[in-house]
């Protein structure tokens, strides 16, 4: 190869093209660090009732390092969605030191258990929230089908004019309804076609439990395990003991 002038030009154009992109890449590199493309516009976007716009910006600037070019997206990604209240968060670049960050929400639909939240997605989360929400108390890793529940049962409840105060769902699937209004009443549904009991004990509500209220005795407990009916228990009434289904 030595005594061969064109192999030694193929080497040599190959070495010179080889510092050359080496030389290209250390100048770009130095380039995009340069304070020239740092971020100097940062915008937050979405329907926000909860999370501080300003407290975000915040997060971006004092805890994510980089510039326009050496952000990583993915690690302020996952900074932003730490905030309370930010159920997701999507990040945009735009020319020349602009960054877009697009949030949504948490919309609350109940507490969770002693300290947390489910949203309506039946997502838990951690935030502070002084409203009044009615209590879901149950296994963890249930809250999603406790939120489906809760329309569910909800939906059927209203139609007696009743709304859900407290759920409850037992670590052996036993379902318990407490209403919101005072005096609450208390539901057992027990584990088996929960929705179905539920609808027929609407369905007699008025003519029963209803009818009860509206004559001034007020009943605290309706039990609705029992294959053709339900028993109720009134304050201070002394009830006849019954072997009740499992």
């Amino acid at each position: 190869m030595w005594d061969n002038p064109r192999q030694l030009n193929a080497v040599a154009f190959a070495i010179a093209l080889f510092a050359l992109a080496l030389l290209c890449w250390a100048a770009t590199a130095w380039a995009v660090r340069q304070p020239a493309f740092a971020l100097r516009e940062i915008v937050v976007a979405g329907s926000l009732s909860r999370v501080n716009p300003a407290h975000l910006e915040a997060v971006v600037r004092e805890e994510l390092q980089g510039t326009f070019f050496t952000m990583q997206l993915a690690e302020a990604r996952d900074s932003l969605q730490r905030v309370p209240w930010v159920r997701g968060v999507a990040l945009r670049r735009q020319w020349p030191n602009r960054l877009e960050i697009f949030v949504t929400e948490h919309l609350p639909l109940a507490r969770w258990n002693d300290n947390a939240l489910v949203n309506k997605e039946g997502e838990v989360f951690i935030a502070d929230y002084d409203g009044e929400l009615p209590q879901f108390i149950g296994p963890e890793g249930s809250a999603g089908e406790m939120s489906a529940r809760f329309v569910e049962f909800g939906s059927a409840l209203e139609r007696a004019g009743l709304a859900i105060g407290e759920m409850r769902l037992s670590a052996r699937g036993g379902w318990e309804l407490k209403t919101a209004a005072a005096p609450a009443l208390t539901i057992a549904l027990g584990r088996s076609e929960p929705a179905e009991r539920l609808n027929r004990f609407v369905g007699y509500y008025a003519r029963t439990v209803g009818a009860l209220a509206r004559a001034g005795t007020r009943v605290e407990y309706a039990d609705l395990r029992y294959r053709n009916g339900f028993a109720a228990r009134v304050p201070g009434f002394k009830e006849r003991a019954m072997k009740r289904p499992a």
